[in-house]
């Protein structure tokens, strides 16, 4: 296992006192020291422009280089340097995919700032580049199908959007409805050609381990089992942890890293241990590093201990969100 990072993603992005700060990554380096994980750093080179503007527009892109300091919203702040460091973090996307695919080992993009909410013309919800979807439609040119789950208490709208219409990228999705950005429900699977592969699996706050273990079992394996992809990324978010604070999903670190584990074992039974994870949200520092640095000494051969382990969806409190997930997938998924 393999970690890509780069000093540049400890830059402020946002004003201080926002959730989205450097102590997020920060931290689970610290863990990752502590813990002393066996993981060799990539040290990243920015985005190629033409990579990028395969996702973006050029209107967009001109925009955020030229922006100075402002806002793009009322969460996302513009720095002089928000637009190198954003290209550091498509790069660093790009970096971990190239080194899962060729040395088929599993690699961790902790990047910032995050990226699954920037949509081709707009950066929105603490996002500017989407670094998951530039590193899906890099991979693509080098296999035939590739497959992101985003588990993440947000829906990853960009992400979501920009490969509504493909059949070659599978976008799966857990997150809480009726939360920012508004967007991911259950019905949407997908326009044209790309019609049932997108797979949305909004659930209801409260919902917890039982219904993450219910959703996993039930849809997100089943469906990754017969879309057969060559490789799997994953948008991993912190903040449908119970200790996050923008959330009110109550998913526990030991749930967290059952479903990472569940899907490093089917991508070492399907495509040649070919995943990798990218930082996305989280916002409770040390539950994050709780999550990701359990999930890298797990990829590392290791069996970490958690912290923040208190269950309290032992009875599936979502299970009504996930039955109708399901039913409608059924249209297009032998579940």
């Amino acid at each position: 296992m393999r970690i890509v990072y780069h000093e540049d993603y400890l830059k402020q992005t946002q004003n201080d006192g926002h959730p989205e700060c450097p102590e997020r990554l920060s931290a689970i380096m610290s863990y990752v020291e502590q813990n002393s994980i066996e993981a060799p750093v990539i040290v990243p080179e920015p985005a190629e422009t033409a990579d990028v503007l395969a996702i973006h527009s050029s209107c967009y892109m001109e925009l955020l280089k030229n922006f100075g300091r402002g806002r793009l919203d009322m969460d996302t702040s513009v720095w002089p340097h928000t637009y190198e460091m954003a290209m550091m973090a498509a790069g660093g996307g790009i970096a971990a995919v190239r080194n899962m695919l060729e040395r088929r080992e599993p690699t961790f993009a902790l990047v910032r700032p995050p990226g699954h909410h920037a949509t081709r013309e707009m950066g929105m919800g603490f996002c500017y580049i989407n670094n998951v979807a530039v590193a899906a439609n890099w991979l693509r040119k080098k296999v035939d199908r590739v497959a992101i789950v985003d588990i993440d208490v947000h829906h990853g709208n960009g992400t979501n959007d920009t490969f509504l219409d493909r059949s070659d990228v599978l976008y799966i999705s857990t997150h809480e409805w009726g939360i920012y950005p508004g967007t991911g429900p259950a019905v949407q699977t997908g326009t044209g050609k790309g019609e049932g592969y997108t797979v949305n699996i909004p659930v209801g706050g409260q919902s917890g381990d039982a219904t993450f273990r219910a959703a996993t079992d039930k849809i997100i394996l089943p469906v990754l089992r017969e879309f057969k992809p060559d490789a799997i990324l994953v948008s991993l978010g912190g903040d449908a942890h119970y200790m996050d604070p923008l959330s009110s999903l109550t998913l526990s670190s030991k749930g967290y890293l059952g479903i990472v584990a569940d899907i490093a074992g089917l991508a070492g039974e399907i495509c040649e241990n070919r995943w990798a994870a990218f930082l996305e949200g989280g916002y409770h520092v040390l539950a994050l590093a709780d999550v990701v640095g359990a999930s890298m000494a797990m990829a590392s051969g290791d069996s970490p201990q958690t912290c923040f382990n208190e269950i309290s969806d032992t009875e599936t409190v979502g299970a009504d969100w996930v039955s109708e997930a399901r039913e409608i997938q059924k249209k297009h998924w032998m579940l």
